[in-house]
This record gives C-alpha cells, sequence and structure tokens, in this order.
C-alpha cells in the first residue's frame, strides 16, 4: 500500500500540470488575456487616429455635371475678356483633382484630444494588467483548491480502508459470538456513509478542473503537488499599504483624474476661434459647343475660414461643468481606491494570521484525536466501551485531519491574497 502510493504520487508530478506552467501559459493563451490585449490595442489606434486628425485630410476628388446653359471650364478674369483668345463652353463639365483640408487651430482641442487617447491607453494597459493579476490570483486559488480536495479524498479512503478493517474484525467476532451483529451493521453504515462522501469529492475535484481548464485555456487532467509549510506570518500592514499607494489599482485612478482634467481644457476649447485650411488644385474638362473639340483648365485655390461662435445659450458652459463634474468623480474614485485597499489589506493580514492559528489549532486537535482514538481501540477490544465510541472517536479523527489539510490550503490561500492585493501574481 505505501509503496502504491509513492507510486501515485511519483506519476503525478511526471504527468501533472505544475502552477507555474499553468500560470505562463494562461497568461499567453487564455481568452481573458487575449481580450486585454485586443482592448490595449484598440486604445493604442484610437490614439494614434487623434494624432492622424491634427495632420488634416488629402483626398482625391472628381465628379461630372450637365448644365442647362453652357459654362466655362475655368472662371473668366477680366484681363481675358478681350484678349480675342476663344473660351471653351460646354454644358458637360469633368473634373479631377486633389483636395487638402487641415484645421490650423483649433483652441489646442486637438492637442487635447490626442493627450486623452494618450491617457485612455494608459488606462487600458493598467487595467490589462489588472486583468492579469486577477487571472493568476484565481487559478493559483483553484489550483489549491483541486490539491485540497484531493488530499483530503486520500485521506478519506485512508479512513474507509480503517473502517473495513474494523467491519472484517466485527464480523470475525460477531462470527466466533464475541461481538454483536449490530455493532457489525453499524461499521458497514459508516463505510457506506463515507463512500457517498468520496463520490461527491471526485464530482467536486472533477468540477474545479473543469473550472480551471476553462480558466487557463486548455485541459488540465492532473496537477503537481505543493510544498507548503506555514509559519507565524510578520506582514505589517503601515508597511504593506505604504508600498500599495505605488500600485496600478491606484495609477489607474491618478490617470482617471488627469484625464478628467485634459477634458475640461479641452472643453475651454470651443470657446476660442476656430482657423481651418483648405486647398484644392486639379483640371476642368469639358466638349467646346462651338469646336466640338475637348478643352481643359487647371483651377487651383487656396483659402483660410475663421469661425467664432458668439452665443450657444449657455452649451460650452455646461459642457465645461460637466467636466469638471467627472474630475470629481475621478478624484473621489481614487480616494476611495485607497480607503478600499487598506481594508482588504487588513482583511487580508488578519486572515492570513487566522488561518495560521486555525492551522496550529487543528495541528494540535489532529493529535490529541489520534490519542484519543488509540484509547477508544484499546477500550474497545476490551469491551469496556461500545462500538459507538470508537466509531465516534474514529470520526473526530478524521474531521481533525481533514480540517487540518483545509486550513493548510486555506493558509497558502490567503498569502496568495496578499500578492494579488499587492501585484505581486505576475512576474
Amino acid at each position: 500500500m505505501k509503496h502504491l502510493f509513492w507510486l501515485t504520487v511519483a506519476s503525478v508530478v511526471v504527468w501533472g500540470e505544475s502552477l507555474s506552467g499553468l500560470i505562463t501559459y494562461a497568461t499567453q493563451h487564455s481568452t481573458i488575456v487575449k481580450q486585454s490585449r485586443a482592448s490595449d490595442r484598440l486604445a493604442s489606434l484610437s490614439h494614434r487616429s487623434a494624432k492622424a486628425v491634427q495632420y488634416g485630410e488629402l483626398s482625391v476628388v472628381g465628379d461630372y455635371t450637365h448644365y442647362n446653359i453652357e459654362r466655362t471650364l475655368a472662371p473668366l478674369v477680366p484681363n481675358t475678356l478681350g484678349s480675342g483668345t476663344p473660351i471653351t463652353t460646354s454644358k458637360d463639365i469633368y473634373s479631377a483633382g486633389l483636395r487638402y483640408s487641415v484645421p490650423l487651430f483649433t483652441g489646442f482641442a486637438q492637442m487635447r484630444s490626442v493627450e486623452i487617447e494618450s491617457l485612455a491607453s494608459q488606462m487600458r494597459q493598467i487595467k490589462s494588467r489588472l486583468s492579469t493579476e486577477e487571472l493568476v490570483y484565481t487559478i493559483r486559488s483553484l489550483y489549491l483548491s483541486i490539491l485540497a480536495q484531493q488530499e483530503i479524498l486520500l485521506a478519506q479512503r485512508t479512513y474507509r480502508h480503517a473502517l473495513e478493517k474494523l467491519h472484517r474484525e466485527i464480523a470475525y467476532a460477531v462470527k466466533v459470538g464475541k461481538k454483536a451483529k449490530i455493532d457489525q451493521l453499524k461499521s458497514a453504515s459508516d463505510i457506506a456513509s463515507v463512500k457517498i462522501q468520496e463520490a461527491v469529492l471526485r464530482s467536486t475535484i472533477e468540477t474545479t478542473k473543469a473550472t480551471l481548464s476553462a480558466l487557463v485555456g486548455k485541459e488540465v487532467t492532473r496537477v503537481n503537488p505543493l510544498c507548503i509549510k506555514p509559519k507565524r506570518p510578520r506582514y505589517s500592514i503601515a508597511t504593506l499599504y505604504k508600498k500599495a499607494r505605488t500600485l496600478a489599482k491606484v495609477r489607474v485612478d491618478e490617470v482617471a483624474v488627469a484625464k478628467a482634467q485634459k477634458v475640461i481644457d479641452k472643453s475651454y476649447a470651443s470657446q476660442l476661434p476656430q482657423v481651418n485650411l483648405s486647398a484644392y488644385a486639379g483640371q476642368n474638362y469639358g466638349q467646346d459647343i462651338v469646336s466640338d473639340a475637348w478643352d481643359d483648365e487647371t483651377v487651383w485655390q487656396v483659402g483660410v475660414s475663421v469661425s467664432y461662435n458668439l452665443v450657444d445659450f449657455g452649451k460650452r458652459d455646461i459642457a465645461t461643468q460637466k467636466a469638471k463634474i467627472a474630475k470629481m468623480q475621478a478624484g473621489f474614485a481614487q480616494e476611495q481606491t485607497l480607503r478600499d485597499l487598506k481594508k482588504l489589506l487588513t482583511q487580508g493580514v488578519e486572515k492570513v494570521k487566522q488561518s495560521y492559528t486555525t492551522y496550529r489549532g487543528n495541528l494540535t486537535k489532529l493529535r490529541l484525536s489520534q490519542e484519543a482514538q488509540k484509547i477508544e481501540q484499546a477500550r474497545y477490544e476490551s469491551d469496556a466501551v461500545t462500538l459507538n465510541d470508537l466509531l465516534l472517536a474514529k470520526g473526530k479523527t478524521w474531521l481533525a485531519r481533514a480540517s487540518l489539510i483545509e486550513s493548510k490550503y486555506n493558509y497558502q490561500k490567503s498569502r496568495y491574497y496578499i500578492d494579488y492585493l499587492m501585484e505581486r501574481g505576475v512576474k
């Protein structure tokens, strides 16, 4: 039995998935990470698009127009009217050329738009990192849950084997007339109950593996064990909080405040004049009505337009006020993030301490239960107590062992939670 156990452990180590391996795979192939990267790409493209706007647009244009009366291919100027040069006129005029338009001055609105999109891109990148941190923590938590359930299942089987051995001993004692038939029935009932618990545990393990597989992005059938040795925690909330003020989850709120300020600055741009430049160069074509020959004329023009909104009945003021309120909200969110972070760090540190204390208590409880079980076993064999007393002692030992296993992995989960809060999951 002992050799079989170590063979099973060795096969799991050889063929199982390591925690670090799953994290590495998930950070490259998980759909959650892919979605974050796609969002980062979109934010980057929006930034590039905002920068491209300030360079204007160059377009190839062309059109065909039919007039009811003939027109000239180019506007007439005074010095050509009496020159004697024939002027081409046509009812069907074609044109093709290039048009370029660019805003010369927008009250710095374009500059603010570029800055806003740059900050939005930074926010998206920070949120992408935070989502990866959450992914890593969830994978770690599920991984530990599987290990805990597997270890509890192994302990459950050991407990069942002990009950089955006891059942065989009782069956022999009943056969030779030393024990009553009721003891055999009670032990059989306990064995059936344990088998049901094993089936539930196996189902839970498979469900947790399926959840982990969906999260990682590949099938996880086996996991490698972890060496967990609970130690007395020595966290300092003040030290952690001081470091936490520079974390990405705080930085994203700072960027949000800066972005809100840029929106305010952009709203002031509408109160300044808007200057635009437009230019066109092209050829007009047409069939001369008199000579029936095709002719063309080169036409180009450059213009600058200025507009200034005198009255908009409070529209600009409302936009500015909305931007200021948005900045206030971003500031409140930043302040609340720091408060929540301090609260979560306090809860996390206390949870680690509690898990460690629980683990130490369950360790003592298991040792005492094992000693009590040995005593009850000896007393039952000497007919000093009933089978109920022995089964109760065995049950308490099993519960103590299961609680110890659970508290060990809860301790490690609580440490991973601190790593998640401090953004130490992604290397």
